[in-house]
């Protein structure tokens, strides 16, 4: 059987907000975890996921 665990326990292994782990489980970017009601459960094993975020703080826009 899988182990699991809840957001904050691996919110502080992955050094991490809560908030932030959340919107990745609600993207797919975490896998295998699982939603039961309103609480994410994430396997044991699960890996951090690459951060793709934009962090140049401008919009990058293709031209035509």
């Amino acid at each position: 059987m899988q182990e699991y665990k809840k957001i904050s326990e691996v919110s502080k292994e992955w050094g991490i907000s809560e908030r932030r782990i959340n919107t990745l489980c609600l993207e797919g970017r975490i896998e295998g975890a699982e939603k039961f009601g309103n609480v994410w459960a994430i396997p044991d094993d699960a890996e951090k996921p690459k951060d793709e975020r934009v962090k140049s703080g401008r919009c990058i826009k293709e031209k035509d």
